[in-house]
């Protein structure tokens, strides 16, 4: 099992990784494509003899500005303040092999090599734990509560400082992703 860059060929199979995960926030095929398309060394699967299970989807952008679920971004900002971790998701067959601590590390690693000082987030379905352990700090921002309410009830808007450790513990199945 390995993480690897997502191709267009992969979209179909994140996609239904996608509907299977986030029944709650459903995202359009093409949104995810423009993603990848958009910014190729953030967008990764994970792959075990040939079958995907899991993926992440990043890319820079405007802190403290979260795009909208199911919305396409057209371009990227010229002037980026935030690494954005839009999703990192890990079918059920794939968890608790502590890969989706390896998908946050490597998302950090492209977020420091692009010059990025932070990487910020949405935490939904409860994952607000996870991210915590990964050095991610909740992050109250004025104005940011109407965008959040289309994330769904308990999302959370989470920044990491690039150079800050990461608290690490074993990630496993009770952290959902």
């Amino acid at each position: 099992m390995f993480w690897r860059l997502m191709k267009p060929a992969d979209l179909d199979a994140v996609h239904a990784i996608a509907d299977r995960i986030h029944p709650d926030h459903p995202e359009d095929l093409d949104v995810l494509a423009e993603r990848q398309r958009l910014f190729p060394p953030g967008c990764q699967v994970l792959e075990c003899d040939g079958l995907l299970l899991g993926y992440a989807i990043s890319h820079p952008w405007e802190f403290g500005r979260p795009p909208a679920l199911n919305t396409k971004l057209e371009r990227l900002p010229a002037d980026p303040t935030t690494y954005y971790l839009h999703d990192v998701a890990i079918a059920a067959d794939g968890r608790g092999s502590g890969r989706a601590a390896q998908a946050v590390d490597r998302l950090v690693g492209v977020a420091a090599a692009i010059g990025l000082h932070n990487v910020s987030l949405v935490a939904v379905n409860g994952s607000q734990g996870f991210w915590e352990k990964h050095g991610f700090v909740p992050t109250p921002l004025a104005g940011l509560a109407t965008k959040l309410s289309s994330y769904g009830g308990g999302a959370v808007f989470m920044v990491r400082e690039i150079g800050e450790p990461a608290r690490r513990s074993r990630v496993g199945k009770a952290d959902g992703i």
